[in-house]
């Protein structure tokens, strides 16, 4: 087995060699999306070993009504590594991705994607293996380097300022709602910002200013994961 330099190694070479690939322009038309796909993970552990589940819920982008839910768990095989993420859970992430039954037009995860030091975020990483459009919204902020903060955008529901580092654009602070708390998009592959950002506000609820189907993604997680801790799952 590789230790974690060998990993580390092996990983960065990935990253790079993928970012050159990385589309931020839109490759679809909006005009024809229906269905859009929440990813969200939830880790615990057992004894010396951790687990994690993940959690696919796939929203009608017209509607906004729940189309399907899929869940896959298992052991993670790749320890915690800073900027290394998307390789702890994209096997799990494809895996849960194989169950689905509807084919989602765009998958939008819970993490970032281009706001990464390397663009190479789980939402855009991901987008290699899906081979259909990213997203990425957290609902916190990734620091890329120490000395770049976020600005924060008007109270008002809408507003929002871009990050900047280096004189680019790695994503955008996103007030969903009137005085709550803002959401940090940024693209994961073949988008746009701007669009990332239209459909991120058309699928956010009176319930949360988290959209829907990154919530419902989230919720499913802490439900699978309450019902499998403590249990035998392989």
């Amino acid at each position: 087995m590789l230790d974690i330099n060998e990993m580390q190694e092996n990983f960065l070479k990935q990253q790079n060699e993928l970012r050159t690939q990385i589309e931020t322009v839109d490759k679809f038309n909006t005009l024809e999306l229906k269905l859009i796909a929440g990813v969200d993970l939830a880790y615990w552990k057992q004894g010396e070993e951790e687990y994690a589940v993940c959690c696919i819920v796939v929203i009608d982008f017209n509607s906004h009504t729940v189309i399907e839910k899929k869940h896959y768990r298992g052991k993670i095989e790749v320890p915690y590594m800073p900027g290394f993420l998307a390789f702890r859970e994209l096997p799990l992430v494809l895996e849960t991705v194989k169950l689905l039954e509807n084919q989602p037009d765009i998958y939008m995860f819970d993490g970032n994607g281009y706001l990464h030091p390397r663009n190479m975020g789980i939402a855009t990483h991901a987008s290699f293996y899906l081979n259909k459009p990213t997203i990425g919204v957290a609902k916190t902020y990734f620091r890329v380097d120490k000395k770049t903060d976020y600005i924060e955008p008007y109270k008002t529901a809408g507003s929002f300022t871009d990050i900047i580092i280096n004189e680019e654009v790695y994503g955008r602070v996103l007030r969903t709602y009137d005085n709550v708390k803002p959401v940090f998009v940024s693209i994961g592959n073949n988008i746009s910002l701007d669009t990332a950002a239209k459909i991120t506000m058309s699928l956010v609820e009176k319930e949360s200013h988290i959209p829907i189907p990154t919530r419902f993604a989230d919720l499913e997680t802490h439900i699978e994961r309450n019902n499998l801790i403590g249990k035998s799952i392989l």
